[in-house]
Parts: structure tokens; C-alpha cells; sequence
């Protein structure tokens, strides 16, 4: 299977980025939902009344809300910084002593969403890399590092499920950016402990790709 190199989007010139009207005194811009909000909960039962609580409390979108390895249950929701905020804050009032872990993360890549969801759609794979973590949310932390360290696609997030508690992600692009990109998330998740290993893989098997991504390649 022959790699194609990705498609690279070119900066506007700042010329033409000045020549934009400026916004009138006052106005409000779109909502930035670039943010993530992160509930764990010891108890199924008080995680699903969470995440309607959650999910109410503030416009936020749901990204899972699921059981997870360990007995445990996870909530995700997608917002700007505020209503992550305002939702998790909510979902830790009314699960008390059941919370296990919570956290906000802003500022994520746009390709973070689409790789939780497994929603990614890719027309060509070059090299693999892989990191994986013992924690969901500094997996998330690693996998926004290492996108936006390199020239690479992060294709999946795979959180918690079946995986006794842990994480990983997949991404790609040319082999160089890939190194690039998972010594970056190496790094992130390594500082806290939590690496739990890595890969990279300069020219995967095609079978291999099509087990990973399965109807998501082009």
C-alpha cells in the first residue's frame, strides 16, 4: 500500500489577514469549543444521573458516557473553557464521595474530537506511531501535544474501554513527524508517571492498517 504525504493547509498572508474589517466595539464571537471536561465516577448508577445533571448545568456536548473498565463510569463533554467548567463542577456536586477523577483540559487540537469519537476518515496512512497511558485524561493531554507538535493525523483516541482502565491513540503521517509527534506525547504523559509504552511503525502492513481503522480509510 503506497503512503501519500498529507495535505498541508498554508497560512493566509498576514496581508491579507489585515485586511479583514475589524469587529464592532462589543461584539461577541462564536464559542471557542475547543475544551474537554472529564467525570469518573466509583458508581454506574450516580454516573449516568451525572451526566444528565452535567449536561444540563451548561451547553455542552456529550462526547461518551459509558462504563469503563474497573467498575468505574465516564462521562466527557465537549464545551469552551466556562461551560466545561460549569458542567463538571455540577457532575462533582452531585456525585460526592463516588467522584474518582475529574479534570478540564483546554485549548485541544480540532483532530482530538473526531479521534474520540472514531469518526476520523483518512485516504492514505504513511507510518504509525502509538502512545499509551494508565490515565485517560493525561492521554488526552499527550495526544493534543503530540499533534500539534508535527506535520501528523491522529486517527483514534481509545479510552478506558476493555482496556483495564487505561488509553491509547494512533496517528500518523511521514515517518519524521511521527518520531516527532510521539516524543512530544512521550513527554507529556512521562513527566506524570503514567507512560505505559509506545511505537512507531515506518511502513504498517496493510492488513494491520485496515484492522485499526477498518472502514474509516479511503
Amino acid at each position: 500500500m503506497s503512503a501519500r504525504p498529507l495535505n498541508i493547509r498554508k497560512k493566509e498572508p498576514a496581508h491579507e489577514a489585515r485586511t479583514q474589517p475589524p469587529a464592532p466595539r462589543g461584539a461577541k464571537g462564536p464559542r471557542i469549543r475547543n475544551a474537554i471536561g472529564l467525570l469518573e465516577l466509583t458508581s454506574i448508577a450516580k454516573g449516568i444521573e451525572a451526566t444528565d445533571i452535567m449536561l444540563k448545568a451548561a451547553d455542552v456536548e456529550l462526547l461518551t458516557s459509558r462504563s469503563i473498565c474497573s467498575g468505574k463510569y465516564m462521562v466527557l463533554v465537549r464545551g469552551d473553557v466556562a461551560a466545561c467548567n460549569a458542567s463538571v463542577s455540577a457532575g462533582e456536586a452531585l456525585g460526592r464521595e463516588t467522584v474518582a477523577d475529574s479534570i478540564v483540559i483546554p485549548n485541544l487540537h480540532d483532530d482530538v474530537f473526531p479521534a474520540i469519537s472514531q469518526s476520523s476518515v483518512i485516504d492514505a496512512v504513511a507510518a504509525l506511531g502509538i502512545l499509551e497511558a494508565f490515565n485517560v485524561a493525561t492521554l488526552i493531554e499527550g495526544a493534543d501535544a503530540a499533534v500539534k507538535a508535527a506535520e501528523v493525523r491522529l486517527l483514534e483516541i481509545r479510552l478506558a474501554m476493555a482496556l483495564g482502565g487505561k488509553a491509547f491513540c494512533v496517528l500518523t503521517g511521514e515517518v519524521a513527524a511521527v518520531r516527532a509527534a510521539v516524543e512530544a506525547g512521550k513527554m507529556i504523559i512521562g513527566e506524570k508517571g503514567l507512560l505505559t509504552n509506545w511505537a512507531v511503525i515506518p511502513s504498517p502492513d496493510p492488513a494491520l492498517v485496515k484492522e485499526l481503522l477498518g472502514g474509516r480509510l479511503l
